[in-house]
């Protein structure tokens, strides 16, 4: 499984859209600060089809140190929560796994198929 970065998407867009690439990761950078600004409000962001993103708070509590058995206060914390959309869950499911899992329940790389050879005529 590969890992994709900003600057690998912002480098497809730019070829697929003839845009230059400096005004491609311009817009790129303009959207991503929007979204962590209205998340940052408490909003709501739903891109239809694709999904939705939503803040969530986790309330303070009270937690064990596994190694020392001492308590721990752990504070309030907002994170961000994506519920993937219509269109995004149909193509993942469509779409071959990329990982498996061994008996053992570890993950693996996924190999791809073996193409058949092409019947010879007779």
């Amino acid at each position: 499984m590969a890992t994709i970065t900003k600057k690998d998407l912002i480098d497809r867009i730019s070829e697929k859209s003839g845009e230059r690439r400096s005004t491609v990761k311009d817009v790129v950078q303009m959207f991503l600060d929007q979204i962590t600004e209205e998340l940052a409000a408490g909003n709501r962001l739903e891109f239809r089809d694709f999904g939705v993103f939503e803040v969530k708070s986790r309330a303070a509590r009270t937690a064990q140190n596994p190694k020392t058995l001492q308590r721990v206060s752990v504070p309030p914390k907002r994170s961000v929560k994506f519920k993937g959309g219509r269109l995004m869950r149909d193509r993942l499911e469509s779409e071959p796994p990329m990982v498996e899992v061994t008996a053992a329940g570890k993950a693996t790389a996924a190999k791809a198929p073996k193409p058949q050879p092409a019947p010879v005529g007779t």
